[in-house]
């Protein structure tokens, strides 16, 4: 079973239906401690006897950068996290689950949150949330770190893969061109913003307000998490500065 989902009776009854015809739940896998994937593995533990296999807590893996951020005051972030989550079993990069006919190897793939992990078997992936087909992955620091997100993408674009199997929506059928598709696509956003910053400094929503002028309103608050992300991948990469202590509101700058 890989990411069992929310604590919902519902969601438990569904599972416990679709292994009656003989099937065992033998392991739990986590790819990572958001609330609508890992709340629900310690009462199918319990009900099962499965350990929880998972890279760790909502906050392991964070990158050096985001932890520096959060000590230096900001106190945005914590969406939709499950902070109880504990996993039996704390994999490692590279670690294999070994079963009676498969073997799956977890890949640390930080970005979307810290702790992500992928899932492979053989040239199929369980891709969580880092890359789906419908919609590109929520990057929300400073949980989620967007330098961190594209060195995964890098690292999974180095293997020829067949399909993904992410957590939400169809299969990606043609995994490769989705990656590199997801990259572009940030390598544009962040195009975009430096030639607003280039206007003059400014705060995250009014760059969004600047940059996505096509989209509903109501999704500016969205938009506006998606360019701080990117924004504080520029300040890391000293592209650009801002003041502390950081939050909604701060300016940012070019260099």
């Amino acid at each position: 079973m890989i990411d069992p989902g929310p604590d919902l009776d519902d969601h438990l009854n569904a599972i416990l239906t679709a292994t009656e015809n003989g099937s065992q739940i033998t392991h739990i896998l986590v790819t990572h401690a958001h609330i609508d994937h890992s709340p629900l593995a310690a009462r199918l533990s319990a009900i099962t006897g499965a350990k929880i296999y998972a890279f760790g807590r909502a906050k392991d893996g964070q990158s050096d950068f985001m932890r520096q951020v959060e000590e230096n005051g900001y106190t945005g972030g914590g969406e939709g996290i499950d902070h109880d989550f504990i996993p039996d079993v704390f994999l490692a990069d590279g670690d294999q689950i070994v079963g009676k006919d498969w073997t799956v190897t977890a890949l640390h793939t930080p970005g979307h949150m810290a702790n992500h992990l992928c899932f492979a078997v053989g040239n199929a992936l369980f891709s969580g949330d880092h890359v789906m087909e419908w919609a590109t992955s929520m990057v929300s620091p400073p949980d989620g770190d967007l330098g961190d997100f594209m060195t995964s993408c890098a690292r999974l674009g180095r293997q020829n893969w067949s399909i993904f199997y992410p957590g939400h929506g169809d299969c990606v059928r043609s995994p490769n061109e989705r990656i590199s598709w997801l990259v572009a696509h940030r390598r544009q956003r962040e195009a975009e913003i430096l030639t607003a910053l280039a206007q003059g400094p400014n705060s995250a929503r009014k760059l969004a307000e600047m940059i996505y002028t096509e989209i509903d309103q109501t999704l500016i608050p969205a938009a506006t998490r998606n360019v701080f992300a990117h924004l504080l991948d520029l300040a890391n990469k000293h592209m650009i500065l801002f003041d502390n202590p950081l939050s909604a509101e701060t300016v940012f700058r070019l260099r």
